[in-house]
């Protein structure tokens, strides 16, 4: 298997799972949440936050597809390597609500590494042969 099947395994897998996880926050947010790490979750209204949470791990699956399908893997390494952002913000919101360190961790760190690896990993495919 290929740098670039390998890596296209990766980012394909990376977008079904955050689209996946989006859909779990807009369809069912109450049974999601507790799994994301922080000790407490809005009350009444403040439930909406979930949801937009959803859209925007969905979107963000979305913009990951868009540039695969579209061949632009220089730029794909270079969105992912931004999108880690997202589970770093989170794992940093996390620990400064005193959630679990656990899932800051084990859940959001991890997935920050291996978007990061993964963005890395397309940026080297993408390099021009020497």
């Amino acid at each position: 298997m290929s740098l670039k099947s390998v890596n296209t395994v990766l980012a394909v897998l990376g977008a079904l799972f955050i689209m996946y996880v989006g859909v779990s926050y807009v369809l069912a947010p109450a049974t999601t949440a507790p799994d994301f790490g922080l000790p407490n979750w809005p009350q009444g209204d403040g439930g909406g936050f979930l949801t937009l949470k959803g859209v925007r791990d969905f979107v963000s699956g979305l913009v990951l597809l868009v540039l695969l399908v579209t061949g632009h893997r220089r730029a794909l390494g270079w969105v992912l390597l931004v999108a880690a952002g997202t589970p770093i913000g989170d794992m940093i919101t996390i620990l400064a609500h005193h959630g679990s360190a656990v899932a800051a961790f084990g859940i959001h760190g991890a997935t920050a590494a291996v978007v990061l690896a993964t963005g890395l990993l397309v940026l080297r495919e993408t390099l021009p042969s020497r």
